[in-house]
């Protein structure tokens, strides 16, 4: 699959998002979701149904994961620590066309902690967004900040933010969301240090090893009316 069939078209909002809105909410309910049908590394035991959801507005860029899950775990509590080891969801994206541009990275475990960076590659130009900026994302999250020890009954949970573009604007250039403007991304669900890891994604990547960071694979998202 090309990245060109990794396609999204992400409306415009109707009325006021709350950062608490749930999935059926009425300011979610008609917004179409995207299903991270595709996974890295070897075909895993558990791959819990995962699904975004996407709105702008002339501020924000509004988020919102839901994940149906088992095998949960959300122990790293700082910000910047290694969230990706927890029942985690991950957003990449250049907000824009241009790869060169590089790409921030938006990680999130289940219990709500961040790790937000932009980089130019996996290891380049890596500039951690500050902990004053992340908190502007109002992050809300269905689950306890700390689940230990793993809850392996079935739980579906969700995790939603919003994304102020004046605050990208301070790392990196952004064309801001209008009608027809396209961005690359793709998301991602993980749980490396679970009893079942896993390694989902949205656009496929083809490489030989679980690695988000390539971003030669991300898709397109499309902002429409």
């Amino acid at each position: 699959m090309s990245t060109v069939d990794s396609l999204h078209k992400v409306p415009i909002a109707k009325g006021p998002v709350a950062s608490g809105d749930v999935w059926d909410a009425p300011s979610w309910r008609e917004i179409p979701s995207i299903r991270l049908a595709h996974h890295m590394g070897e075909t895993p035991a558990h791959r819990p149904v995962t699904r975004v959801k996407l709105q702008y507005d002339a501020e924000h860029l509004f988020v919102l994961f839901s994940v149906e899950d088992r095998f949960i775990r959300s122990v790293v509590s700082e910000y910047q620590g290694d969230v990706w080891t927890d029942s985690c969801v991950e957003f990449f994206f250049t907000p824009g066309v241009d790869l060169d541009d590089g790409y921030f990275n938006i990680e999130a475990n289940c219990g709500g902690t961040l790790l937000f960076t932009h980089r130019r590659e996996r290891n380049r130009d890596v500039v951690p967004v500050t902990e004053t900026d992340a908190r502007s994302l109002s992050i809300a999250h269905t689950l306890p900040s700390r689940v230990d020890p793993e809850i392996t009954d079935p739980v579906t949970w969700q995790l939603a933010y919003r994304i102020p573009w004046r605050m990208l604007e301070a790392y990196a250039p952004v064309t801001r969301p209008a009608h027809g403007v396209r961005w690359r991304g793709n998301f991602y669900k993980c749980a490396d240090a679970s009893s079942h890891p896993h390694w989902l994604t949205w656009a496929p990547v083809d490489w030989p090893r679980p690695d988000f960071h390539q971003k030669e694979f991300f898709g397109t998202l499309v902002f429409d009316m």
